[in-house]
């Protein structure tokens, strides 16, 4: 009985994950259309701008009553993985 309550939880949460894989590549699209903007490396990296974001993700994670050390985790992990795209995928004008 409860093996089958956990499977369909499982589903829902896969059903979700599906949802986060098209809100990344949306995210992944305007990351591209920035960098295309951006001259120098030396502008990936904006550490004004980050802690704007996880200041703000923390403040929303609070309204929504999530753990803001949960949404810090994952908010930090995600711009590292963007910054290594950039800067992959940088090519100068």
């Amino acid at each position: 009985m409860k093996n089958n309550k956990i499977n369909i939880i499982r589903k829902q949460l896969d059903k979700l994950d599906l949802s986060l894989l098209n809100l990344i590549k949306k995210r992944s699209l305007l990351v591209s259309k920035i960098l295309e903007q951006k001259e120098y490396k030396n502008q990936i990296i904006d550490k004004k701008r980050i802690k704007i974001i996880l200041k703000k993700i923390k403040r929303e994670s609070k309204k929504k009553n999530i753990d803001p050390q949960i949404t810090n985790s994952i908010w930090k992990s995600m711009i590292k993985a963007f910054i290594t795209y950039e800067f992959k995928n940088f090519k100068k004008k």
